[in-house]
């Protein structure tokens, strides 16, 4: 449990949410292992993000404790923040689509080898994918720069690339380094729920290793 909204039958959703948590609690007169009152930090928001990355935790809720139950509205008076994980990745190719790409293929380089571990789609609004479309074009080659493509399938979260899927690819001389968030690392040794952040040009793309490149 971590709200309440009526009590005996009396609306209390306009009432602030610390008042409306501590009706909560004194009306919750049991615990179990199965229902709860979940807890809550005081705690400035650069504190409960430190702390929450050290636990390597997902991301947060953030709600002010004076704010009123408005169902339906954004009113900003509550926050659901993501915390990714940041990894410089070298790009290999793309997939055409509109305003030039749809998404691009990166990787890391394993000493020699440069080994594929994501499609990355989002992140990009039109005018991004139109200034990366034109860098990427001048590197187009025919063959493929990843050792480990294709792959069998797509995996669980639908990130590997088949043969089939690597009938869309553009090829790239791997000279442009993206910086990417993502949400984790897969056992599979690609990247889940991928973003792109921006271009690393003073990046060397040889030093770019999973090692060698973390968050940021």
């Amino acid at each position: 449990m971590f709200d309440l909204l009526v009590y005996h039958g009396r609306d209390i959703a306009r009432l602030p949410l610390i008042e409306r948590r501590s009706i909560l609690r004194s009306a919750v007169s049991f615990t179990s292992g199965r229902v709860r009152i979940t807890d809550y930090i005081e705690a400035s928001a650069i504190d409960v993000l430190h702390a929450i990355r050290q636990q390597g935790l997902e991301g947060l809720i953030g709600k002010r404790k004076d704010s009123r139950y408005e169902p339906g509205k954004r009113s900003g008076a509550w926050i659901k923040y993501r915390v990714n994980l940041g990894q410089e990745l070298v790009i290999g190719g793309y997939i055409p689509g509109s305003h030039g790409l749809d998404s691009i293929v990166v990787g890391y380089y394993r000493g020699t080898d440069l080994v594929y571990v994501a499609r990355v789609r989002n992140g990009f609004v039109p005018a991004s994918r139109r200034q990366l479309f034109a860098k990427l074009r001048p590197l187009e080659i025919p063959d493929c720069p990843f050792v480990n493509l294709p792959e069998k399938s797509r995996s669980r979260w639908g990130e590997g690339l088949t043969v089939e899927d690597m009938k869309k690819c553009v090829w790239l001389r791997p000279e442009l380094v993206a910086q990417i968030e993502f949400l984790e690392w897969t056992e599979g040794d690609h990247l889940r729920h991928s973003k792109f952040a921006g271009l690393r040009e003073d990046k060397d793309p040889r030093k770019v290793t999973k090692e060698g490149s973390g968050e940021s």
